[in-house]
């Protein structure tokens, strides 16, 4: 069993620059990619950034610039700098692991963590 617990979200203020945490733990190998994706209140979640084992990483063009995904030293935590955030920006933002000891990927989420952008 994973389990993946995300924190650092809450209320923020337009521009603010808060950092989300993700640690996985539990029964973790071949770990493939990291990553973090959002929803906001009536629309279909959608990728943020992923980052892989190698330190290669993807951006949703809407945060390309403003965010940055990064691995801790421990290669099963990840974070989220988020800065010069937009009210637009205000979602449930998910952390999510993808193992992939084989042929086939293993993908877990975490609960969310809520981050709000307003003044």
């Amino acid at each position: 069993q994973v389990q993946l617990v995300e924190s650092g979200g809450g209320l923020v203020q337009p521009g603010g620059s808060p950092r989300l945490s993700c640690a996985a733990s539990g029964s973790i190998s071949s770990i493939n990619t990291m990553g973090w994706y959002r929803q906001a209140p009536g629309k279909e979640r959608e990728l943020v950034a992923t980052i892989t084992t190698g330190g290669s990483t993807n951006y949703a063009d809407s945060v390309k610039g403003r965010f940055t995904i990064s691995r801790g030293a421990a290669k099963n935590t990840v974070f989220l700098q988020m800065n010069s955030l937009k009210p637009e920006d205000t979602a449930v933002y998910y952390c999510q692991l993808t193992m992939r000891p084989g042929l086939v990927d293993y993908n877990y989420w975490g609960q969310g963590t809520q981050v709000t952008v307003s003044s």
